[in-house]
């Protein structure tokens, strides 16, 4: 069986040019020239700012799962990405993004649902640590890519806090449930 279906792959490339698209309005191209249009420079930055944190949030909670012999596929969640292509075009000061979500089939154990549930914040401390690390480091950054890493930071760390919240669904409240449910099972 593939990594990937084919529908999964559109829906990445989808998912990619959408997020291109609504973080161009939040995130600008140091280099590019501020004007009220659509911006391809301010695209592609914003593209290559954020949709690594999101893109790979999702990856591995697939690659988790799929680690413990589960069936994951990656769906887009129509609604939250029309929020926020909604929110970009009437240029909302703010921004709610749920752009999509990992469906999982198969029975895992708690601490196994724990790991999935924790492996797409994961990702975005990785990426946050990394940047972190790389500013606070690097010698000779230019400006452009002092920024690049400033935000990537920022967005990362954010997506961290954010999908830690131990509300449901957010991915906070299923390792937290997962993990005490793991937990209990030894006082039991």
């Amino acid at each position: 069986m593939p990594i990937f279906t084919l529908i999964e792959i559109v829906y990445l490339l989808v998912l990619v040019l959408s997020i291109g698209y609504i973080f161009s309005g939040y995130i600008r191209d140091p280099a590019s020239r501020y004007f009220s249009g659509f911006n391809w420079k301010d695209f592609k930055f914003a593209l290559l700012v954020a949709a690594p944190g999101i893109i790979l949030h999702e990856l591995l909670h697939k690659f988790a799962a799929i680690f413990f012999g589960l069936v994951a596929n990656f769906y887009i969640f129509w609604s939250g990405l029309g929020i926020a292509v909604f929110l970009k075009l009437i240029s909302s000061p703010f921004l709610i993004i749920a752009p999509g979500y990992v469906y999982i089939t198969g029975q895992s154990t708690p601490l196994q649902s724990a790991i999935i549930s924790f492996a797409g914040p994961f990702a975005n401390l990785i990426l946050w640590f990394t940047a972190y690390l790389i500013l606070n480091n690097a010698k000779n950054l230019s400006r452009q890519q002092a920024i690049f890493l400033y935000l990537t930071k920022k967005i990362n760390l954010t997506l961290f806090i954010f999908n830690m919240i131990p509300i449901p669904p957010l991915d906070g409240f299923n390792f937290i449930y997962s993990l005490v449910t793991y937990v209990s099972s030894f006082s039991a």
